[in-house]
């Protein structure tokens, strides 16, 4: 997977979130975006995604070489964020399996596997409604992280865990994001201190 930008711009209304980026993120390497809350971090992590279009310029995705239909781009994307709900009235395994059925993990990780490395076995069978925030913050990161596609997006990984919370968050990026393109959107060096490369938004704030 890589994905180029050209001259690319997102607006809301009148106001300009970012403009005239371009960039390329090439495949397997990992990526931070950072700048103030509120600057269009989570913004340019929608864009990568293809759940937000640009307003000016391009923004192009290929796999091996070959162009990614936009409408296809979800199927090599996972997101982890704190906007995105869980399904609370499902136990772990349950959410697991529901979510393997439309996004398959990656291969030779069963369920059972997922549960052990994050740690709940003793919840699985728990309403995730009853789950702790830094315990939905394991399953968002294990949903995404160990979801079989090239693109990882991480929007503020680390909130609502504790340091063994965050522990865990770089053993999963490093036991299984070799070879995948990771972006993480974060202020915060704990959760992007592995990237190779670092976006600052504000050098993309032009308003004209």
């Amino acid at each position: 997977m890589t994905i180029s930008l050209s001259d690319a711009g997102k607006r809301y209304n009148r106001d300009w979130i970012f403009r005239h980026l371009t960039y390329q993120f090439e495949a397997g390497k990992s990526y931070a975006i950072t700048g103030p809350n509120g600057s269009g971090k989570s913004t340019l992590l929608q864009v990568i995604s293809g759940n937000t279009m640009v307003n000016e310029g391009t923004i192009k995705w290929q796999l091996n070489e070959k162009r990614i239909a936009d409408e296809k781009v979800y199927k090599e994307v996972s997101i982890a964020a704190p906007y995105l709900e869980l399904i609370e009235e499902m136990t772990l395994s349950e959410f697991l399996q529901f979510h393997n059925s439309f996004k398959p993990f990656l291969p030779g990780v069963g369920i059972t596997d997922i549960i052990e490395v994050i740690g709940l076995e003793k919840a699985v069978n728990k309403q995730i409604r009853y789950y702790s925030s830094g315990m939905k913050q394991r399953v968002k990161l294990a949903q995404c992280i160990f979801s079989d596609t090239s693109l990882v997006l991480l929007d503020e990984p680390c909130t609502n865990l504790d340091a063994a919370g965050i522990e865990l968050y770089h053993r999963l990026i490093t036991a299984y994001c070799k070879n995948r393109m990771v972006v993480v959107s974060s202020n915060d060096e704990v959760e992007f201190s592995f990237c190779q490369a670092i976006i600052n938004i504000g050098d993309y704030k032009k308003s004209h």
